[in-house]
C-alpha cells in the first residue's frame, strides 16, 4: 500500500503542477488526500501526522533525492550518527536542497549533524530505496559521496544536534550492532570505493 500511495503521490504532485483549470486541480487534489490517507494506513500514523508533509513532501514530483556522507578518516574509521528518530546508527545524510549540488547537499548534511567539515573525493553510488532495505514509505534516490575530514577545521557543536543521539568513529569490522538496514547494505560498498576500487555503484 505505501508504494501505492507514493505513486499516486507523484502523479497528483506532477498533475496539480501542470493542471490548467479548475476542475483538474480538484480532482489531483481529491486523488492526494486518498495518497495521505494511504500513507497513513500503511504506516500506522494518523492522517493529521502527515498533513505537514503535503507541500514539502506530497507536492513534491518524482522520487524524493537524498545524501549519505561516507567520511572515512585516514585510520579507515568511518564517521557515524545515532539517529534521535529510531535509535539506529547511520551515515550523515538527508533530503537535498534546491541550489546545491548533491555533493554540496552531503558537505552541509555532514556538518549540520556532526560539526564536521569534510570534502566529497568520490561518488560510492546511487541507490534506489526500495533495493538496498532503507525503510520508507516513499521512493528515494540516495546518493553515497565517499569524503575526507577537513583535519584544518576542528569539530564544532552541530548545528542540528536535535536530530542526532550521539556519534562517533567505527572501524569496518566494529561497526555498532543496531545499524539502520538501509545502511548496512551501503557502508561495505563505500569501504570498498575507499579501498581503491574506484566504480560506482548504481541499481541495474
Amino acid at each position: 500500500m505505501a508504494f501505492w500511495a507514493d505513486k499516486l503521490r507523484d502523479i497528483t504532485a506532477m498533475g496539480l503542477r501542470f493542471a490548467n483549470n479548475i476542475h483538474d486541480r480538484g480532482n489531483y487534489q481529491a486523488v492526494q488526500d486518498i495518497a495521505i490517507g494511504m500513507a497513513a494506513l500503511a504506516t500506522g500514523q494518523d492522517i493529521a501526522a502527515l498533513e505537514p508533509l503535503r507541500e514539502p513532501l506530497f507536492s513534491r514530483p518524482t522520487p524524493i533525492t537524498v545524501g549519505d556522507g561516507a567520511v572515512i578518516d585516514a585510520s579507515g574509521r568511518i564517521l557515524l550518527i545515532q539517529r534521535a528518530d529510531n535509535g539506529r546508527w547511520a551515515m550523515p545524510g538527508g533530503a537535498l536542497e534546491v541550489g546545491e549540488t548533491a555533493a554540496q547537499g552531503v558537505v552541509r548534511e555532514v556538518w549540520e549533524e556532526t560539526g564536521i567539515r569534510c570534502r566529497p573525493t568520490a561518488l560510492v553510488g546511487v541507490f534506489d530505496s526500495r533495493l538496498c532495505r532503507t525503510q520508507t514509505p516513499h521512493l528515494l534516490y540516495q546518493f553515497v559521496f565517499l569524503c575526507a575530514p577537513e583535519e584544518n577545521h576542528p569539530p564544532q557543536p552541530p548545528t542540528h544536534a536535535e536530530e542526532v543521539l550521539d556519534a562517533g568513529w567505527f572501524a569496518a569490522d566494529a561497526l555498532p550492532a543496531a545499524l539502520d538496514p538501509g545502511h548496512r547494505t551501503r557502508i561495505p560498498e563505500a569501504f570498498r570505493v575507499w579501498r581503491g576500487d574506484g566504480r560506482s555503484f548504481f541499481d541495474h
